[in-house]
């Protein structure tokens, strides 16, 4: 069943955030997004020249429409408006036993304030319905700070964007404890208008389709970063995310993913694929290139004298736990020509033959799925 995802926030006419992120999001991970709009914002990359909210009433109006129909498997809630729309949101939510993610938006990427004090105190009643709250640190601080946020949410999740250093953290609290934490590289892009909402839709997406908290935060971070990396390059200030260029088709299983043949004449491949309509995302010449077909398949073409007697033919086969498969694959009697080993196009790769001599890699690629750095843009 698909997962019924309302989301409670505002609208951002450049969408790049808000609403507009949050709808992406939950399509691109395959729930069903509806509205209840509490403010109306003129804003683009470079600021929000004017905010227009939604009267309470009629945010409430909007939620009991879909509620009535359509009922919900999870709430995602953002900007919302005013102190009133956040008492009303909290009074109608509380008749409803649903995960809830409260975003504590406050501040615009641009610097626009979006939540005066009176609303930031108002927060506290949401903040205590939701199961779990994704201030930034700049939030956190604004709610009281670590201690504060950790007694007042069932659980918090600190995002650690807006701190110093090349590596990013992100802790789960659940009161004073910390229960997870994740790091990643920082992505350096100013590609970064709608990273809180999307980040706290793609939780609210996961949790409505019954993951755990801890799983759809880790696939939220990932849903993130592939965005970021994916972002268009538009307007003049803070861009969007690529939200509709992320592929997040793993399902746990070895699956195929890139057949690699022989090449002799690199530039005659080149014009022979490109020819068949494959864009070329690879090139390092006179031996190696690699294309995406229409759907996000993969096609490489690589010199036959390196590719030894396998007739130039490699198959990859992509794996979420690489090591966990070829234990699996040792206990049935394959035979690897080497275990795991980390390549420095960022990928973790083992090797093994087929019973003709064709090559088998199997490997890991993490962010690097689609993005290597050495991709032709």
């Amino acid at each position: 069943m698909t997962a019924r995802i309302l989301i409670i926030a505002g609208s951002d006419s450049g969408g790049g955030a808000g609403i507009q992120a949050d709808i992406k999001t939950v399509t691109m991970l395959g729930g069903h997004a509806m509205t209840a709009v509490t403010a109306i914002t003129a804003q683009n990359t470079l600021g929000v020249s004017d905010i227009h909210p939604i009267p309470a009433a009629s945010v409430i109006a909007q939620m009991d429409a879909v509620i009535a129909d359509i009922g919900i498997d999870a709430v995602k809630i953002g900007m919302i408006g005013s102190a009133h729309t956040a008492n009303s949101v909290a009074d109608r939510l509380i008749a409803l036993d649903v995960p809830i993610v409260f975003d504590p938006v406050m501040v615009a990427t641009s610097g626009a304030t979006l939540a005066d004090a009176e609303t930031i105190a108002a927060f506290r009643r949401l903040m205590a319905l939701a199961s779990v709250t994704t201030p930034n640190l700049p939030e956190l601080e604004a709610l009281g700070g670590e201690d504060a946020a950790g007694s007042a949410c069932k659980a918090v999740l600190i995002k650690g964007g807006h701190g110093p250093g090349q590596m990013i953290t992100d802790r789960l609290l659940i009161g004073s404890r910390e229960v997870a934490r994740w790091q990643g590289e920082r992505i350096e892009t100013r590609s970064t208008h709608g990273t809180g909402c999307t980040l706290a839709s793609a939780i609210a997406c996961g949790l409505g389709q019954g993951m755990t908290l801890e799983a759809a935060i880790a696939r939220a971070r990932r849903f993130v970063r592939l965005a970021l990396r994916e972002a268009p390059g538009l307007g003049q200030g803070h861009g969007p995310m690529g939200h509709q260029r992320v592929r997040m088709d793993s399902d746990g299983a070895m699956r195929l993913n890139q057949i690699t043949v022989g090449l002799s004449d690199y530039a005659a491949s080149l014009t022979f694929y490109q020819s068949l309509g494959l864009k070329l995302i690879v090139g390092s010449p006179p031996d190696y290139a690699r294309f995406e077909a229409p759907g996000g398949a993969t096609f490489s073409v690589h010199r036959v004298e390196e590719t030894e007697a396998s007739g130039g033919t490699t198959v990859y086969f992509e794996c979420d736990d690489l090591e966990r498969e070829v234990t699996r694959l040792q206990a049935s009697g394959l035979v690897f020509d080497h275990q795991p080993i980390d390549q420095s196009w960022l990928w973790r790769e083992a090797h093994l033959r087929d019973p003709f001599g064709n090559r088998i890699i199997l490997y890991h690629a993490g962010e690097m799925r689609r993005y290597p750095p050495w991709r032709v843009a």
